[in-house]
């Protein structure tokens, strides 16, 4: 497409934006991040790339990220990708960046597992999240940016992810699978109207960020592909996730905030998190907090989503030695179809780095908010079990109608909170006249 069309198309694409926000007429967070035009227009096919699937352009998108880099056009610049299969291993982003994939547009991923490059691990990891020592590198990274933006036309970006699935399966790597985009210590984000496919890990990972937003996304991978986390907002504030569609093999969404005694040391939390108008379906989670919460995690907003065929509902997850806390959690109007298990808020789930996390180090879980939920073939209703000696508290429930095939009471332990309105009855943990009075005073 012809450098005029391609500065048309964007202008007409950016100068619409307001229009349809305000026919919408809906809440949204995305002003955190607005879309910003940009003055320079380069095509990858300007860096000798080549779309047939075939040509690797790991090179290409070197070069021309180098170029955005060090440049430094006024008012940034985006990278165009044509339509086409863009071949390529793992390349970085930069600031002051659009990477604007076309309709039709495929940025693929190489999959010589044997050349893949490797980098250290996530301080508030402290090793790879599956083996110990480095880990590889993912396949879109950025480090240290900020005002950068990830569109297009519903372009895909396409991890190959079936090679990693297979080598996990068989125990034959060696290093914990690339993330398919990572962004740390950055700012000033948004992805919106891209594809992300099948993963070797983690689908998005933001982590040690803040502003970020993520909307209009579609990310797929299949239901028994491991570990493919949709959206994991990890040690960041202000993250804004809307109207997006996620079909992956483990949790569709999942707030983390680091592991064990690396996460406790590095104490950075995530806060700030909005998920909204969201539908999906997993064999895992739908919507997911921890099981790495070491940093703490508060102040999450859930709401108007829509899952399918999920392993569990809303799963609120910790463990003894993750110190840290969960507090200030509401989730709200969702929507369950063909569900094991509704809701579950555990103190048990979640495997550890090492032998040197501090048993001492208990969580806790205070103020979680689940109301106006519908569920329909629900297995399970739920279960909240706390830890001993340091029970989850202020845990309201309003409003949850759960109809299924099974006749499963609630399993509760180590809790206090309230239920008002809840189908089939709660358990009578959740019965106090005090916390029926606080959950009243929240609903």
């Amino acid at each position: 497409m012809p450098l005029l069309q391609v500065l048309a198309l964007l202008a007409t694409l950016l100068s619409s934006l307001p229009q349809c926000r305000a026919a919408e007429a809906v809440a949204t967070c995305s002003g955190i991040v607005p879309m910003r035009w940009r003055r320079e227009v380069v095509s990858i096919t300007e860096f000798g790339a080549v779309g047939d699937g075939k040509t690797l352009n790991t090179w290409s998108f070197h070069k021309a990220i180098y170029r955005i880099q060090h440049l430094r056009k006024r008012g940034g610049t985006l990278l165009y990708i044509p339509p086409g299969v863009w071949l390529t291993g793992s390349f970085d982003l930069t600031s002051h960046m659009t990477l604007y994939l076309a309709r039709g547009a495929v940025i693929k991923a190489a999959q010589d597992i044997w050349n893949w490059p490797l980098v250290d691990p996530l301080p508030s990891y402290g090793r790879g999240r599956e083996l110990p020592g480095s880990r590889y590198r993912s396949f879109i990274q950025g480090n240290g940016i900020r005002d950068v933006i990830i569109t297009g036309e519903n372009g895909t970006i396409d991890g190959q992810g079936d090679v990693w699935w297979n080598e996990w399966k068989q125990r034959t790597l060696l290093h914990t699978r690339p993330n398919l985009l990572e962004l740390m210590n950055s700012r000033d984000v948004l992805v919106s109207n891209v594809v992300f496919l099948n993963s070797p890990f983690w689908n998005v990972h933001p982590v040690y960020c803040s502003n970020v937003v993520i909307r209009h996304v579609t990310v797929l991978a299949p239901y028994d592909s491991p570990n493919t986390d949709g959206i994991d907002p990890d040690s960041s504030s202000n993250v804004c996730i809307e109207d997006s569609f996620v079909a992956t093999g483990d949790d569709l969404v999942a707030v983390k905030s680091g592991w064990d005694e690396y996460g406790i040391a590095y104490g950075r939390p995530s806060s700030g998190i909005t998920v909204r108008r969201l539908t999906g379906s997993s064999p895992f989670s739908g919507i997911a907090i921890g099981s790495e919460t070491s940093g703490g995690v508060e102040n999450v907003l859930v709401e108007n989503v829509n899952l399918y065929d999920v392993g569990i509902g809303i799963h609120i997850k910790t463990n003894v030695g993750r110190g840290g806390y969960i507090r200030n959690i509401t989730i709200s109007d969702v929507n369950m179809n063909n569900v094991r298990k509704a809701i579950r808020i555990a103190g048990d789930v979640g495997d550890h780095p090492d032998e040197n996390f501090d048993p001492n180090a208990v969580p806790t879980v205070d103020g979680v908010t689940i109301k106006n939920v519908w569920g329909e073939e629900v297995e399970q209703p739920g279960s909240i079990e706390g830890i001993k000696n340091s029970p989850f508290t202020r845990v309201c429930l309003s409003n949850v109608k759960l109809w299924g095939v099974g006749a499963s009471p609630w399993k509760c332990t180590d809790v206090t909170g309230a239920a008002l309105g809840v189908n089939p009855g709660p358990c009578p943990q959740l019965t106090s006249s005090f916390a029926m009075s606080y959950c009243s005073n929240d609903f």
